[in-house]
């Protein structure tokens, strides 16, 4: 976050930057926090992380991994999602797929 930034200025900044995707619109899904997004870096860092995560339904723009952060990305069915998921991902990931399905 930049200073004075917006959350969803933020969103959809970082969208474009590490994927390539131009967000139209954004809806907020959720302030994500506690025990379940602890990550330990591979280099040691231990952090708690606090996520707001917002749902893009409309985007224009050509999907691409920014390849300083980006190890890979795809679109997956809800159905196909891979098991192999950053633990701190998860809880947002499960959250959405129930948002939708509801």
């Amino acid at each position: 976050m930049e200073p004075g930034e917006e959350m969803k200025e933020v969103a959809k900044r970082e969208l474009f930057e590490e994927v390539g995707l131009e967000a139209k619109e954004l809806e907020l899904l959720d302030i994500f926090s506690g025990p379940d997004l602890y990550y330990q870096y591979p280099h040691g860092d231990e952090v708690y992380n606090v996520v707001v995560a917002y749902i893009c339904k409309e985007y224009s723009g050509t999907i691409r991994g920014d390849e300083d952060e980006v190890q890979d990305i795809q679109f997956f069915e809800l159905d196909k999602i891979p098991s192999q998921i950053s633990p701190p991902d998860l809880p947002i990931i499960t959250r959405f797929i129930n948002e939708v399905r509801a």
